[in-house]
């Protein structure tokens, strides 16, 4: 929220807002934008006389263990981007596996040190370069491809900015670009699926598990879900949360070895397989597809190989196949796909047909506490973290 100290400040602002938005002039344009960009200053940054911002921010100079390369730091910024950039003041950021294994230095992806971490988050823009055509400050946006979200406020390449509704649940919009993108591209991608067919997949608790479930009911596909077993009541309640999502079954992989789900014919077997998993689980997803079934791998949770019985190839013409959505999004930038993509996505989210995983929140100074547990959680967390940028 923009806090206005003064009668002056207010009429100021409602002038520049009235003008920026209307005036057909670019020079009027470009004088109202400072003028907000100077008036939006809320907590928990400040701005000095030499016109600069006070942000925090996660950075880490060397790749290794989270919890002790990476430290919370004070920092400014100039309010006033460059051309192609954009000024924003962070609200949300989920915590994904990928940031911690930039951190670590194993993801595919290594940025230039010393770095801030998160690839996803929603910010609200306080200021905007001259040549930004497709934002203006008080737009709220999602980041694309942008890697620095663990920070309070921000500058990020306009490129690399989505604008989004403001009456949408923050939480789903925050990392619409990662799970909710990967599920819908997998559900879409790789096997032409009709209405009453079936898709497996394990870690299906997982945030993208979710979002498939969810996106698979919608869609009209029936879903088998694997979780790692645990102790009650924990089981039954993560069970009936996957049920009460859309989950047609949910079964521990020990259930899933003795299912009699495809044999009996209560469900015709699985066309499409999804392992986030890998190893033995990713084994047993192998073994319930129909023939010419496709599995797709995005995840290796258990870090462990996935192992195809010979049979799968020559008797059932099974296809394993690879999926990164970081990857598909360089090569479909900017696209009609794309952005139809982020539509669908979107309208789903502001009917409350796709929500977020249940989560926990936590301020940017708890950062070490949710990296030591999302790294340690060996999956059975039951929550996904986020953290909350302007407490």
């Amino acid at each position: 929220m923009v806090i206005i100290r003064t009668a002056g400040e207010r009429l100021l602002w409602n002038i520049s807002r009235s003008v920026f938005e209307y005036c057909p002039f670019a020079m009027f344009r470009n004088v109202c934008y400072r003028l907000i960009g100077r008036l939006s200053v809320s907590r928990p940054f400040t701005m000095n006389q030499r016109h600069e911002i006070h942000c925090r921010k996660i950075v880490f100079n060397e790749f290794g263990d989270p919890t002790k390369v990476a430290r919370l730091v004070e920092c400014s910024l100039p309010d006033r981007p460059d051309d192609q950039q954009v000024l924003v003041k962070m609200l949300l950021a989920p915590v994904n596996p990928s940031d911690i294994n930039t951190i670590q230095g194993v993801y595919p992806v290594k940025p230039p040190l010393p770095s801030t971490p998160g690839f996803e988050g929603i910010g609200e823009v306080l200021a905007v370069g001259s040549a930004v055509k497709n934002l203006v400050p008080g737009d709220r946006v999602v980041h694309t491809g942008a890697i620095g979200t663990w920070c309070t406020a921000g500058i990020f390449d306009s490129k690399k900015l989505r604008k989004v509704s403001k009456d949408i649940d923050m939480y789903a919009l925050s990392g619409i670009s990662s799970n909710p993108c990967t599920a819908y591209r997998m559900l879409h991608d790789f096997v032409s699926l009709n209405k009453d067919d079936v898709v497996i997949q394990n870690g299906a608790n997982s945030a993208c598990g979710q979002n498939v479930i969810q996106l698979a009911k919608i869609f009209g596909f029936k879903t088998v879900n694997i979780i790692r077993s645990r102790p009650e009541p924990d089981l039954e309640n993560l069970k009936n949360h996957l049920m009460s999502l859309g989950a047609t079954n949910v079964l521990t992989q020990e259930e899933l070895r003795t299912t009699e789900l495809f044999k009996n014919g209560t469900l015709p077997k699985p066309r499409l397989g999804l392992n986030n998993v890998g190893g033995k689980s990713a084994t047993e997803i192998l073994r319930t597809l129909d023939n010419g079934g496709v599995m797709v791998t995005y995840g290796g949770m258990s870090r462990e190989p996935v192992i195809a019985p010979t049979t799968s190839f020559i008797f059932k013409d099974i296809q394993l196949r690879g999926f990164w959505m970081t990857r598909w999004h360089r090569e479909n930038a900017n696209t009609e796909q794309q952005d139809k993509m982020y539509e669908a996505l979107s309208q789903l989210m502001k009917e409350n047909k796709l929500v977020a995983p249940a989560h926990n929140t936590l301020p940017l100074e708890s950062f070490q506490e949710v990296v030591q547990n999302t790294i340690s959680s060996k999956g059975f967390i039951g929550f996904k973290y986020f953290l909350d940028l302007e407490k």
